[in-house]
């Protein structure tokens, strides 16, 4: 007893020391951040809405667990993606209330609570709690359990404790989701895993079809849930598909991925390149359906409560020995006021970091200002200085210029006086042969000019002679 108080202490030490976490991720980031590892080929399903959807990347002591869109409209996530770890018999045992966690940036976004919590310690602390997501109240006295989409009956250890988030579940009634559990634990661990190397290269994706039907107005209950399972270990692939309505008289029906896609919102594609389809294996598939038709044969015949690793915690019971309740009720107050010590810890922590990280910022803000403002000051007066310096370079160009230009105006003067004196005997020498041309060429012309005028003299009177002589005598002489 006395070995087993410590064992005790420290494993529920360990356990308050641990956390859940979820990151939500942005819009502006195309996937889900490092739990894109838990979809096939690392490509979340196509076709599912949009807008008003979460894309939270589950993780539980800082490794991902699975990956959920979660309708903030709707209040319950549209599909889980995850893979088979599994189940651990153990892992049915009860579990507190406020072990179901919410995630505080679902609905406030400015939030610097980066990880889930139990609603009752951020319940003052978060503006709008449950405005985008369902809340412990919301499942109270409503008929409805919170029925895990990602089912714990398929993990164990860190991967069970990560599904038991309020962004993982769905509202089922207690027959149901006991039904559902069995049956998706069954196919699972007993007819897909074991013809995939026992899980390891098995993709799954579980989800759920939102009715009209609201628990309390807000959380919408599914009509339908559905599961897809797609391997492939790198050299065939086969995949399959089911989908139930959420009634416990409905029947499990299995089908193919492409018709179960066909069920979904329109454009709805789970698997890239519909898990290898160029690959597949029909020998395989074939196997694959007829080890499901075995296990679907199995079904219970009765709706009653199965001992079942599925359990929810609130239902799960497990009887315990006098040792265990010694060391529940010995434990216990030490474990709370471990938790409360742990949990103002954190928060001083938590609260000395944001000041430190307050003051930090604040100290990089007033020194890059500063620095800022050096810079801008010295390129101003490097600036004014190279203006002032062009401005005296242009002032001495231009008197020297001028100055240039007056001697220059000053010695052409005289210059072109004394040029036009030393070219005169030239150009009057130059001149000569064009006067005596101009000379001869007058003679010449006078000479010729006389001679035409004797010529037409003598043809003037030889005509008058002509004239007057055949007026006077007589035409017959002639």
């Amino acid at each position: 007893m006395r070995a087993a108080f410590p064992a005790c202490l420290l494993a529920l030490l360990a356990w308050a020391a641990s956390s859940t976490e979820a990151r939500v991720v942005g819009d502006d980031q195309a996937g889900f951040a490092e739990c894109d590892a838990f979809f096939y080929g690392r490509v979340p399903p196509a076709g599912f809405p949009a807008e008003q959807v979460a894309k939270i990347c589950q993780k539980y002591r800082g490794e991902p667990r699975f990956a959920t869109l979660y309708s903030t409209r709707e209040k319950i996530p549209l599909f889980a993606a995850f893979r088979y770890t599994e189940g651990d018999p153990a892992a049915g045992q009860e579990e507190e209330e406020s072990r179901w966690l919410v995630e505080p940036q679902i609905d406030d976004p400015g939030n610097d609570q980066e990880e889930m919590m139990p609603e009752a310690e951020i319940a003052k602390s978060v503006e709008h709690l449950g405005r985008n997501q369902a809340l412990m109240a919301d499942y109270v006295d409503s008929g409805y359990e919170r029925g895990n989409l990602n089912p714990s009956c398929l993990h164990k250890e860190d991967h069970h404790a990560a599904t038991h988030t309020l962004t993982n579940a769905v509202p089922l009634s207690s027959p149901f989701q006991e039904l559902w559990h069995w049956e998706v634990e069954q196919l699972v661990s007993q007819s897909l895993a074991p013809h995939c190397q026992n899980g390891k290269d098995l993709h799954l994706l579980s989800g759920a079809l939102p009715s009209s039907v609201k628990v309390k107005d807000k959380i919408a209950v599914p009509k339908n849930v559905w599961l897809a399972a797609c391997c492939d270990n790198g050299a065939e692939t086969w995949s399959v598909g089911f989908i139930k309505e959420a009634d416990v008289e409905s029947r499990l029906e299995d089908l193919t991925v492409e018709a179960l896609e066909k069920k979904l919102p329109a454009g709805a594609q789970l698997f890239k390149d519909h898990c290898g389809k160029d690959r597949r294996n029909p020998k395989k598939q074939e196997s694959v359906l007829h080890s499901v038709k075995e296990i679907r044969a199995k079904k219970p015949q009765a709706h009653v409560k199965k001992p079942t690793q599925c359990k929810h915690p609130q239902t799960a019971k497990e009887e315990g020995g006098f040792l265990k309740n010694l060391c529940h009720f010995i434990v216990t107050p030490i474990w709370k006021m471990v938790k409360f010590v742990c949990y103002l810890i954190c928060q001083l922590v938590k609260g000395v970091w944001c000041l430190l990280k307050c003051i930090v910022q604040k100290i990089c803000s007033g020194v890059c200002t500063f620095i800022k403002g050096i810079t801008i000051a010295l390129l101003d007066i490097f600036i004014c200085v190279a203006r002032v310096g062009v401005s005296i370079l242009n002032g001495i160009a231009k008197n020297i210029y001028n100055v240039l230009m007056v001697t220059y105006r000053i010695l052409s003067v005289p210059v072109n006086l004394i040029l036009d004196i030393v070219s005169f005997p030239f150009y009057t020498l130059g001149a000569i042969p064009g006067v005596l041309k101009d000379i001869a060429s007058g003679i010449g012309g006078a000479f010729i000019l006389v001679i035409n005028a004797i010529t037409s003299l003598v043809k003037g009177l030889n005509h008058v002679v002509s004239f007057l002589a055949s007026k006077i005598l007589p035409t017959t002489v002639f």
